[in-house]
C-alpha cells in the first residue's frame, strides 16, 4: 500500500512542501530516500520507540519512504511524525478516518511519543496557507506562532497519541488561535528599557531621538560610565511601532533560527541585538554549512547595537559593508544561494582611545597621540561613511544623577518619532526601496533638501572652519531634513543646518584627520 504524508523543508526564511511517501512491500527493511540528512536517518530509532510505547511498531516489512522532490537536501528532526504517521496508515495499523492530504505535519518525537519543538514553523505556516491546506499539526509550543497566519486550522500537539487518535477513531484536537490585536498592542505602552530612566543626558536624548526619525545609524563616543550602552538600550522603545508586515518578516527569521520559543509567538517589540566584538564574520552575517541567520538578519527591522566598535575585527566590519547598503544579505554556495533580509539600524558606541578616555592630563589612563590614531584607525572609511551621526557622550554630573526628577518617557519621544516617519513615507511614496531619510541617495537629497542662500553660507563656514570632511555634506543634509521633519518643517533653515553640523565629531580635524 502507498501513502503520502505532507511535510514541509525551510530554505532561507522561505518553506517548501515536502511530500513523504510510504510504499510497503514484500520483504524486509526500512530504505529512506530522497537526500535526508543524518538526523533524519536515526528517526527510525526514535519512531520505532514513540511506536512501541504508545501500543504500535514498525512490522517486520520491506519499507521504502521517498521525500520528494528528491534533489532537495533536507535536514533536522522535524520530520518524525510525518513519517511515524506515513509508516502507520501504510502497514494499516489505523484509519485515515480523516484526509491526510489536508494537513502538514511535523514535529520531532522524543523516545516516549512526546513532541519536541521545530524551527521554522511561521514560514511553513504560510506556505501551507499558500498551497491550500486545510491545516497544520505541530507541537504545542509552536503551535501560537503558526496560528498567527489566518484561514489555516492550527493544532497544537503534545504526543503522538492524539494524532493517531485523530485519524484513526476521529477525536477530535484543540484549534489554537490567538488574539492578534492583544499580542500586537500588549507591549507597546510599557517598554522593559525607558529613556524615563535615564539621568541628564538630554543632548543624547534628542541625538537619538532625531537618528530614530530618520533611521540614521549613530555612533556614541565616550569614556567608560558616561551611559552609551544604557542609551542605545532604550532605542528601541522610542522607534514607531512595528507594522504587521514587518512584524511577521521579523518573526520568521527568528522562527528560522529557533528563537522564537521563549517570545511566544508573534515578535511585537522591535529587535535588539548586542553581539560580543568577538564574534566571527560567519556569525554576524549569516552562513555557515547549511546557512542561518545571522545577527543583522535577527537584527531585521530592529537594532544592531556594536559596543566598543574598535574591538570589533576589521574584517567583520568590512562584510557589514554591502548588507549596510542593500538591507539584505546574500550567503551563496555551489548548489544553492539563500537571502535573508538586514534592514536594520546600526547603533555603535566606542571609547575615544585604548585607555578609554580623551586626550585629558587628568584622566586616570593616558593614550598617546599616536596610540589614539592607531586604535580610531581600525574603523575604516568606508564603514564610517555609513554612520550619518557622530556624537560625544560625556559623563552624568553628580547633581543630574541625584535628581528625583524623571526624564521624559519613551512613549512621549516615540509619538513625536512615528509623525516625523509618516511625514517622510508621504515624501518617498513614489520611490520603492526608500521608506525614511537615512535611505536617501544623491538624487533625493538634491530634491528634497533645498538649501536657501543663509543655510548654504553656514554650512560652507562651518565645513571651512571645522574642517569637515566632504562624506560629512550630504550626511548633514540628510540629518537636517530628518530635523526639520520632525518639527514638521516643510524647508530646511538654518537652526537645522547648525544642530546637524554637532552630530558630525568623527569627520573634524583631530579624529581621522
Amino acid at each position: 500500500m502507498l501513502t503520502k504524508v505532507y511535510g514541509s523543508a525551510v530554505f532561507g526564511v522561505e518553506a517548501t512542501t515536502i511530500t513523504v511517501e510510504v510504499n510497503v512491500d514484500k520483504g524486509v527493511g526500512y530504505h529512506l530516500v530522497g537526500l535526508p540528512d543524518n538526523a533524519i536517518r536515526e528517526s527510525n530509532y526514535r519512531i520505532a520507540a514513540a511506536l512501541q510505547n504508545n501500543g504500535y511498531k514498525i512490522p517486520g516489512k520491506k519499507l521504502i519512504l521517498n521525500m520528494s522532490p528528491a534533489d532537495l537536501r533536507k535536514e533536522g528532526s522535524a520530520y518524525d511524525l510525518t513519517l511515524a504517521m506515513g509508516i502507520l496508515i501504510a502497514t494499516e495499523q489505523i484509519q485515515e478516518r480523516n484526509p491526510l492530504s489536508d494537513f502538514i505535519i511535523m514535529g520531532e518525537l522524543s523516545l516516549d511519543g512526546n513532541l519536541q519543538p521545530i524551527r521554522g514553523a511561521l514560514p511553513i505556516a504560510i506556505k501551507a496557507k499558500e498551497e491550500g491546506f486545510k491545516g497544520i499539526i505541530l507541537p504545542n509550543q509552536n503551535a501560537k506562532e503558526a496560528a498567527i497566519v489566518e484561514g489555516l486550522d492550527v493544532y497544537g500537539i503534545d504526543n503522538i497519541k492524539e494524532v493517531i487518535d485523530y485519524f484513526n477513531e476521529n477525536i477530535p484536537l484543540e484549534k489554537t488561535i490567538v488574539d492578534m490585536e492583544a499580542e500586537f498592542y500588549n507591549h507597546l505602552e510599557h517598554p522593559e528599557y525607558d529613556f524615563a530612566d535615564v539621568k541628564g543626558q538630554e543632548s543624547i536624548k534628542r541625538c537619538m531621538e532625531i537618528a530614530a526619525a530618520g533611521g540614521h545609524n549613530i555612533i556614541l563616543i565616550g569614556p567608560p560610565g558616561s551611559g552609551k550602552t544604557m542609551l542605545a538600550k532604550r532605542l528601541p522603545s522610542v522607534l514607531p511601532p512595528m507594522t504587521l508586515q514587518e512584524s511577521l518578516e521579523t518573526t520568521k527569521i527568528h522562527s528560522v533560527a529557533g528563537r522564537t520559543m521563549e517570545k511566544g509567538g508573534i515578535m511585537t517589540s522591535r529587535p535588539f541585538r548586542s553581539p560580543h566584538h568577538t564574534i566571527s564574520d560567519v556569525a554576524l552575517v549569516g552562513g555557515g554549512q547549511y546557512p542561518q541567520p545571522g545577527e543583522i538578519s535577527l537584527a531585521h527591522n530592529g537594532v544592531l547595537f556594536l559596543d566598543e566598535l574598535p574591538e570589533f575585527k576589521r574584517g567583520v566590519l568590512e562584510v557589514m559593508r554591502q548588507p549596510l547598503e542593500d538591507r539584505e544579505v546574500t550567503i551563496s554556495r555551489a548548489k544553492f544561494t539563500v537571502t535573508y533580509p538586514s534592514s536594520f539600524m546600526l547603533v555603535a558606541s566606542m571609547n575615544p582611545s585604548p585607555g578609554g578616555y580623551f586626550n585629558d592630563p587628568d584622566a586616570p589612563v593616558m593614550s598617546s597621540p599616536a596610540e589614539m590614531q592607531r586604535y580610531l584607525s581600525k574603523i575604516s572609511g568606508p564603514l564610517l561613511d555609513r554612520i550619518d551621526i557622530h556624537i560625544e557622550v560625556t559623563p552624568v554630573p553628580f547633581e543630574k544623577l541625584s535628581e528625583e526628577r524623571r526624564g521624559e518617557a519613551s512613549v512621549v519621544i516615540r509619538e513625536r518619532v512615528t509623525n516625523a516617519r509618516k511625514i517622510q513615507s508621504k515624501r518617498f511614496s513614489d520611490f520603492e526601496n526608500i521608506h525614511y531619510n537615512a535611505q536617501m541617495g544623491v538624487k533625493q537629497i538634491r530634491q528634497f533638501c533645498k538649501l536657501d542662500e543663509d543655510s548654504l553660507g553656514l554650512l560652507k563656514t562651518a565645513m571651512e572652519k571645522l574642517n569637515l570632511s566632504a562624506r560629512a555634506y550630504d550626511r548633514i543634509l540628510k540629518v537636517a531634513r530628518t530635523i526639520a521633519d520632525l518639527e514638521a518643517s516643510e524647508r530646511i533653515n538654518g537652526n537645522h543646518i547648525s544642530e546637524a553640523i554637532q552630530y558630525r565629531s568623527l569627520d573634524r580635524d583631530g579624529w581621522f584627520g
